[in-house]
């Protein structure tokens, strides 16, 4: 677990980076000197807010590379490549909320009978991943609460998400993931 000072420093890399390379087109490198804990490998997503708006989301949900070089390559893409939205100015860059997800490995939920799924999710504290096949959907833990989503509405718009029929999640061949994260907003240090 990270603590409200790993969350502040996440978030000020994860800006860092993103204003460094809309600047000079440069990738910054994580600190060598960095505690243990962020140089886990885990996965991350970093989303960008303006005006309470989803202006980016990119992310690793598989705990692929040290946490740090995570969030700096994340933090950049979802600022230049998510292709739901155009690239980020400079400009813009000052009206730009950073939210830094940290997350667990996701594990395969396992129930009897799909029509199960719904009452094993926590609604806030798990992320969802619908697979089948080649379609693929993540859902991060906060949407649902900050959609007033319950759990069937959940699973069926990570079925969206993956490109699927709403009510994929039914299906005996689909495969559920679940997973946590810890979310650091920057509305939380400002003013500090």
């Amino acid at each position: 677990m990270l603590n409200e000072k790993d969350g502040e420093f996440l978030i000020n890399l994860a800006k860092n980076a993103i204003k460094t390379y809309l600047k000079s087109g440069e990738v910054i490198f994580a600190t060598e000197n960095a505690k243990k804990d962020l140089k886990e490998k885990l996965g991350v997503f970093v989303t960008l807010n303006k005006n309470q708006q989803l202006k980016g989301c990119i992310g690793y949900p598989e705990p692929v590379y040290p946490l740090l070089d995570t969030v700096i390559k994340t933090a950049i893409s979802a600022a230049t490549d998510d292709p739901r939205f155009n690239k980020l100015s400079i400009d813009e860059f000052e009206e730009v909320e950073v939210e830094v997800s940290v997350l667990t490995k996701p594990e395969i939920l396992r129930v009897n009978n799909p029509k199960d799924y719904p009452n094993e999710i926590v609604i806030g504290r798990d992320g969802l991943i619908i697979e089948l096949g080649y379609n693929r959907g993540l859902l991060l833990p906060q949407v649902a609460p900050e959609n007033d989503m319950n759990s069937e509405t959940f699973l069926s718009q990570t079925c969206l998400k993956a490109g699927l029929n709403y009510e994929c999640w039914l299906n005996n061949e689909v495969t559920v993931y679940t997973f946590q994260g810890q979310i650091f907003k920057e509305e939380n240090y400002k003013n500090k």
